[in-house]
């Protein structure tokens, strides 16, 4: 089955859960029998990088008015020279333009979050919000199927865009088991990273945004510390948020106790994840499934996760201990601690690798996403 996957950007230089999904999409597709030729907004050796299967239709930053002309421009191109069976669409800001030349050929959409309301509790006006949401459905009505992260956000694209249920399908977001699977306990991790091997250790892996939750976290840490006070949270990230975040953590006299880590490159993460005793994912609103959840489990870490969005969805499968009763600082702060001390039983290590693998491989994810495209095709 040949494909055309229109993305937005290209990982790790754009990071972001989107473009990781897209990233792996396009290596993992071709061992499930769908070739896979993708299109982004990207460097301009993008190609050459990749052997030709992903190309730059035009740079990051160019204006829209340009980007949207280039995006028409290839997208057009690979329908004459390629003809693939169906297109597969990630963000609606470059489908948008090139949904009316598709003539015959099937869309897919990959929904993996509404980029109106994200944008809405980011700060942006609601005049952009409206218009991100008008051009979102344009793009959502065209889709012969929809495959979305998890049921939350079926519900979302079912309620707030008005796709039929029957077009939406459930495949979550998958995991490279084996290269999170570091052979390492969390002590000797901890030493090769250079972090005290000593202290219990808590990492949260965010973008510094508004709705990660990361406010309440840094409040439930003053707690945390009374239960533990060897305590340490490592938050991992960069983002707009990061000098409110650090004026909290001075305010509140934490700076012993929650250390900004700021950018950790792609290729430490998976030592990361083994260093800590506990991940944590203290969302607020709007998230679709989590893919850092999986990570810390392929790397045989334990994580508590808010009950928002589809968080409960990545780990109730193997405890739903790992679900916190609510958001907000009080249920942060019980459940870490909990977790610390060893009064809250969590699985260890080789059930958390186990449970990644077997459920959220990237070849198991692969082979249910070309089962919707096989559906839409027909």
């Amino acid at each position: 089955m040949r494909t055309l996957q229109l993305g937005e950007g290209w990982f790790p230089e754009h990071a972001s859960g989107l473009n990781q999904v897209f990233y792996n999409l396009m290596a993992h597709l071709p061992g499930a029998g769908v070739e896979a030729r993708g299109l982004v907004a990207g460097p301009p050796d993008l190609a050459a990088r990749t052997g030709g299967q992903v190309a730059a239709f035009a740079a990051p930053d160019a204006p829209l008015a340009t980007r949207w002309r280039h995006a028409r421009r290839a997208v057009r191109g690979v329908l004459a020279e390629d003809a693939p069976a169906l297109v597969a669409a990630h963000f609606a800001l470059y489908a948008a333009p090139v949904v009316r030349r598709l003539g015959e050929t099937p869309l897919v959409v990959h929904f993996h979050g509404p980029w109106a309301d994200e944008s809405r509790v980011e700060g942006a006006g609601r005049l952009a919000a409206a218009l991100k949401h008008r051009l979102e459905r344009s793009v959502y009505r065209r889709a012969a199927r929809c495959i979305v992260l998890s049921s939350a956000f079926r519900d979302v694209l079912h309620q707030r865009y008005n796709v039929p249920e029957e077009r939406i399908h459930v495949v979550p977001g998958g995991v490279d088991a084996a290269r999170f699977a570091v052979e390492a306990t969390p002590r000797a991790a901890r030493a090769r990273l250079g972090w005290d091997p000593d202290r219990p250790t808590v990492l949260a892996v965010r973008r510094l945004r508004r709705r990660m939750g990361l406010e309440d976290l840094i409040e439930a840490m003053a707690a945390v510390r009374q239960a533990v006070p060897e305590a340490l949270l490592l938050v991992a990230g960069r983002g707009p948020l990061a000098p409110d975040l650090q004026s909290r953590i001075d305010a509140a006299g934490l700076g012993a106790h929650v250390r900004l880590l700021g950018f950790v490159p792609d290729a430490d993460l998976p030592l990361a994840y083994r260093a800590a005793d506990l991940t944590v994912v203290p969302t607020v609103a709007l998230e679709g499934f989590g893919l850092i959840t999986l990570e810390s489990l392929a790397a045989g870490t334990p994580v508590l996760v808010t009950p928002v969005g589809g968080l409960p969805e990545a780990v109730r499968g193997l405890a739903p201990a790992m679900v916190l009763p609510a958001s907000g600082p009080a249920a942060l702060a019980d459940g870490i601690a909990a977790a610390l001390r060893g009064t809250l039983r969590l699985p260890g290590a080789d059930a958390c690798r186990r449970y990644a693998a077997e459920q959220f491989g990237w070849p198991v994810i692969a082979r249910r996403i070309r089962a919707v495209y096989a559906e839409a095709c027909r």
